[in-house]
């Protein structure tokens, strides 16, 4: 049977939508088509749709929203937008796939949620953690982790340089730097940005290192926790936060019916050319981890690595790679299966609010130890 073809209309047409989003969907014709682009920059989509032959390129996302051969949305614009453009979507019958996070507050994940149960046409949420459908992932890293009778400890890592240094040399050769920018377009960006953390930080004053930390999460970090939660579950608590910007960790408390363990995580930008992102779990007689690379450089390998203690005491290590495919193309090869067959999603919206849930308890502890250090308790 021939799959259906869906429409395809991206707002947001910044790094990730031109150096992954557009090229893969290049190469997935047989899926999906691309028919409208949108950006607050006419240059930038102008660019896009020359490049790769979209029928309409506007600076109005209603037109996008509203274009009737459209079936899915990519919502590929910065956080302070996610939840409007989410919410007038899925009010017009449109799927979404959303940028990762879903949002930076609790409340404003929940508003899209809500949306979603009463959105036109069965429209549904997917949100783009594209990592949880790596091969690699989800089959021999969960496979071998499921085989370790009790867990231990994990540590989930994220220690990454520079993006600029992989986007040029992906050879996507991406429109940088706009100079069209509407005049007032920062300032509303600004505004509701502010807004939002407002709202993430329940209207409590929050500190420059709490808003850092707070987007630190959402972008970076999201990633990691989101593959940490769908392996261990969510934390019991959080035993302790370190924030120094731009590096972060923190230790989760776990319980199980095997028994306790902590995962640390650490998560940090810097000015050195590396990806070093990893979720490793360790048990009494066999470590298991997964390394993910840049994905701005296409078809890099995710691997797994073993590492075991056999029955006469030897130590045997292994390395798995279960597939060259790249995680964003098995993504969207199970998102067009999600919404034509109606297969479940498992990183849905309800999903990702799980992650804005850990982002607070992560915030929450920070702020109680900073309150604590400068005696305002």
């Amino acid at each position: 049977m021939v799959a259906a073809v869906l429409g395809v209309g991206l707002i947001g047409a910044g790094e990730v939508a031109q150096v992954i989003h557009l090229p893969t969907l290049q190469l997935m014709k047989h899926l999906y088509t691309v028919k409208a682009i949108c950006d607050v920059s006419q240059k930038t989509v102008d660019f896009c749709k020359y490049r790769y032959n979209i029928p309409l390129a506007t600076t109005n996302p209603d037109h996008v929203i509203n274009h009737p051969g459209i079936d899915v949305i990519f919502n590929l614009t910065s956080d302070e937008f996610h939840e409007t453009i989410a919410v007038a979507a899925l009010k017009a019958g449109k799927h979404i796939m959303q940028e990762k996070p879903i949002s930076l507050s609790v409340e404003s994940a929940m508003r899209i949620v809500e949306a979603e149960r009463e959105a036109k046409n069965g429209a549904r949420v997917f949100v783009g953690y594209m990592r949880r459908y790596a091969p690699s992932f989800v089959n021999a890293f969960k496979r071998e982790v499921a085989s370790i009778d009790r867990v231990l400890y994990a540590r989930s890592r994220g220690i990454v340089g520079p993006n600029a240094y992989f986007v040029n040399q992906s050879g996507t050769f991406p429109f940088k730097n706009p100079d069209d920018i509407p005049s007032g377009a920062s300032a509303k960006r600004g505004t509701l940005l502010g807004e939002l953390l407002r709202e993430a930080f329940d209207g409590d004053t929050a500190y420059e290192e709490d808003l850092k930390f707070c987007r630190h999460l959402g972008s970076l970090g999201s990633h990691d926790l989101s593959l940490m939660r769908e392996v261990l579950g969510f934390p019991q608590s959080v035993a302790g936060v370190s924030v120094n910007h731009p590096f972060y960790s923190a230790i989760l408390n776990y319980q199980t019916s095997q028994g306790a363990f902590s995962v640390t995580y650490e998560s940090g930008i810097d000015d050195v050319a590396r990806f070093d992102s990893h979720l490793t779990v360790y048990g009494k007689d066999k470590t298991v981890s997964i390394q993910y690379d840049t994905p701005y450089v296409k078809g890099l390998a995710i691997k797994v690595k073993v590492d075991e203690v056999n029955e006469y005491g030897e130590v045997i290590s292994k390395e798995i790679l279960s597939s060259y495919e790249d995680a964003y193309t098995a993504e969207l090869e199970e998102m067009h299966a999600c919404f034509t067959e109606g297969r479940e999603i498992k990183t849905s919206a309800e999903d990702a609010l799980q992650d804005l849930r850990l982002f607070a308890m992560l915030l929450e502890q920070h702020r109680q130890q900073y309150t604590r250090s400068m005696g305002l308790n």
